[in-house]
C-alpha cells in the first residue's frame, strides 16, 4: 500500500490508531475494530501497516551528513535508572561553545525519527542530545511496537530523572554555552514540561502535544513555554485553557498554539497523521524561540 496522508483515512480510524498507540488498546483490538474499514480489498492488518512509521522515507537529514558530527554517547543518572545513553549531534565545523537542546522521544523510545530532529537542530547550529529512555531495558529496538512494550517496562518516575539529568549533563558539557531548552513530542511534550518546573535554568521548553504539568508545580516554571497541540487531538489540545490560566497568573513567558484539523502525532513526518503546513509552522515557531532564547 502506497503511502498516506491523513485525509485518506476515517477520524475513527486516526482515532482508533491513537489510542493504540497510547496502549489503550491492543493490536488485536485495533485489528478487530479496524476490520470496518478495510475494504476494496484493504486487510485491517494493511491499514496497521500504512499508518505505522515509515522511518526512511520520512529522513530530512541523513545519518552521514557531513555538516554534523553525530555520535552515541553516555552519562550518569544516579537518581533514575544509572548509566544512560543518548544520540548526540553537533554542527562538524562548529567553533567554540554551542547553546543545547534536549530532544524528548515519544512513548516509543529513541527511534530514527527523534534522531533526525536531532540532526535537524545541528544544522540549525545547535548541539542536540536525544536520551534513550528505554536505555536500562536495552534501548531502542528497532521496532515502534516493540518500543511501545519495552516503555511499558521502566519506572516512569526514574525516568523523569533520567532525562532531569540528562538536561543537566547537556548544560554542563564544556562545549556549551550553558543556555539550554528542550523539545518534547507526546510523552516527550510532558516531560518538556516538567523539565521546565525540574530545571530552574532552562530558558525554553516546547512541548508538542504533551500534558501539563501539575497545577502546583507550575508556578515554579522559569523557563519560556511554547505549547503545540492538533485540534483534533482534543484529549490532550482540551488542556490547554487551564494551562495557559495558570501559567498567566505565574508570570511564565508563554504562548499557546491548537492548529486547526491537526491530529496528534501531527509533527511526525514517518505517519500519516502529519500535517506539513502545521508540522514546519510549530517548527519555524519554535527554531525562532529557541535561537532568541538560546543566545548568549
Amino acid at each position: 500500500m502506497e503511502r498516506k496522508q491523513a485525509s485518506d483515512f476515517d477520524q475513527e480510524l486516526l482515532n482508533l490508531f491513537d489510542q493504540y498507540v497510547h496502549g489503550q488498546v491492543d493490536r488485536r483490538g485495533f485489528l478487530e475494530r479496524a476490520a470496518k474499514f478495510a475494504v476494496g480489498g484493504v486487510t485491517a492488518m494493511m491499514l496497521l501497516d500504512a499508518l505505522s512509521p515509515k522511518f526512511a522515507e520520512a529522513q530530512q537529514v541523513p545519518k552521514d551528513d557531513k555538516r554534523l558530527k553525530t555520535s552515541t554517547l553516555e552519562y550518569d543518572s544516579p537518581k533514575g535508572t544509572g548509566k544512560m545513553k543518548g544520540y548526540f549531534a553537533r554542527p562538524a565545523a562548529a567553533k567554540g561553545k554551542l547553546p543545547g537542546v534536549l530532544v524528548v522521544h515519544e512513548n516509543r523510545g529513541l527511534n530514527p525519527y527523534i534522531e533526525d530532529v536531532a540532526r535537524r537542530l545541528g544544522t540549525a547550529n545547535f548541539m542536540a542530545f536525544a536520551p534513550d529512555g528505554l536505555t536500562s531495558v536495552g534501548g531502542f529496538p528497532g521496532d515502534d511496537e516493540k518500543g511501545a512494550a519495552l516503555f511499558g517496562k521502566v519506572d516512569r518516575a526514574k525516568m523523569l530523572e533520567d532525562f532531569v539529568a540528562a538536561a543537566n549533563w547537556l548544560k554542563s558539557r564544556p562545549d556549551s554555552t550553558g543556555r539550554l531548552g528542550a523539545v518534547g513530542f507526546c510523552f516527550g511534550g510532558g516531560i518538556a514540561n516538567m523539565l521546565a518546573v525540574r530545571v530552574p535554568d532552562l530558558a525554553a521548553a516546547v512541548p508538542f502535544y504533551g500534558g501539563p504539568p501539575p497545577a502546583a508545580d507550575i508556578p515554579k516554571i522559569k523557563a519560556a513555554v511554547l505549547v503545540h497541540h492538533g485540534e483534533l487531538d482534543t484529549r490532550l489540545a482540551e488542556t490547554w485553557p487551564a494551562y495557559d490560566a495558570a501559567l498567566r497568573a505565574a508570570n511564565v513567558p508563554h504562548e499557546g498554539y491548537i492548529y486547526p484539523k491537526a491530529n496528534h502525532g501531527f509533527h511526525n513526518d514517518t505517519t500519516p497523521r502529519y500535517d506539513e503546513a502545521a508540522a514546519k509552522l510549530a517548527a519555524l515557531i519554535a527554531d525562532v524561540l529557541i535561537f532568541l532564547l538560546l543566545q548568549t
